[in-house]
């Protein structure tokens, strides 16, 4: 674990610096509170920081403050406050600024070791606690199939993409795709086949989209693409490219193999901003029912019934 010391006594910096090199922890000095500022400012900065309570231009107490106000949704930095004033006021006043401890110069060397080692073990703690929250996080937003974003999710971050594009006056493209005969793959391979196929179709719509691009498993054997930005030519291309992809190479598991195929349907939120979500949600549907209909391993998009009729009327003219 990686420690700062700070403190404007070259004497201290050197004492405190091998004593905690000789303990295993990793060491960075600083002289001045604004140069400690700088360092914890930085990606990856320590976690655990020894301060000198009377410092050239910040204070320990103020570098304090600073830690606790910049990293109220951060890393977790274990602050020990070293100084030569004693009293339950300066240690009150301490704690109130943020500090997690209070060492009293000059200090017993097992005294500061027995400080860093509970310092050390309320940030591994805490690491843990943090890990297990975002596992939970994950758990609750991602399929764990797939690894895709869940319905709920994907349909959250579409929500999210349509209220960005009223403000900017931009379409969004939505792709809704099913795998074709996905029944009959499992009934014929069997559902650890078709668990694979899932996974696998799952990791090629990831690999091709845009970084912004969102994806998700929508419902057994669907998955819901969301295109910020994008207007109904490019997507239908992007829909097109995607359905080559899948079936471009056949999924294998345990020694057999077969060739995919999806037929995806697509929606375009209008520049307007006035698509309801569930709406667009409906017409991508809309358009995926075309795809099956028209024999399936193809990309159709919505077409309103207005526009079927006046492209009918002009078909037969």
């Amino acid at each position: 674990m990686q420690a700062l010391v700070v403190d404007d006594s070259a004497v201290y910096r050197k004492l405190i610096g091998d004593q905690l090199r000789g303990w295993g922890f990793g060491v960075t000095l600083a002289e001045t509170g604004s140069a400690a500022w700088q360092i914890l400012e930085q990606p990856d900065s320590p976690k655990l920081a020894l301060l000198d309570w009377v410092l050239p231009d910040i204070d320990g107490i103020e570098l304090c403050r600073r830690i606790r106000n910049a990293r109220s949704s951060g890393p977790y930095v274990y602050v020990i406050l070293l100084t030569s004033k004693e009293g339950r006021l300066n240690m009150l006043e301490a704690m109130k600024a943020g500090a997690d401890d209070y060492l009293v110069k000059p200090f017993d060397e097992m005294e500061l070791k027995a400080r860093l080692v509970v310092g050390k073990r309320i940030l591994d703690l805490q690491e843990e606690l943090v890990s297990a929250r975002e596992s939970m996080r994950h758990a609750a937003t991602h399929d764990s199939l797939t690894g895709l974003m869940n319905r709920g999710e994907i349909v959250a971050m579409l929500g999210r993409e349509l209220e960005r594009a009223r403000r900017q006056r931009s379409p969004v493209g939505v792709i809704l795709g099913d795998i074709d005969h996905f029944k009959n793959v499992n009934d014929t391979l069997g559902h650890l086949f078709g668990d694979e196929a899932l996974r696998e179709v799952g990791r090629r719509l990831r690999e091709q989209l845009r970084v912004y691009d969102g994806v998700g498993r929508y419902g057994g054997e669907e998955f819901l693409m969301v295109l910020p930005n994008c207007d109904l030519p490019n997507a239908m291309q992007r829909a097109n490219e995607l359905r080559e992809i899948i079936a471009s190479a056949p999924v294998a598991c345990s020694g057999d193999k077969k060739l995919i195929t999806m037929s995806m349907g697509v929606a375009i939120s209008a520049n307007d901003g006035k698509n309801d979500l569930e709406a667009l949600l409906n017409q991508a549907d809309a358009g995926l029912y075309a795809a099956k209909e028209n024999g399936r391993d193809r990309v159709k998009h919505f077409i309103p019934a207005t526009k079927k009729a006046a492209v009918a009327r002009a078909r037969k003219n």
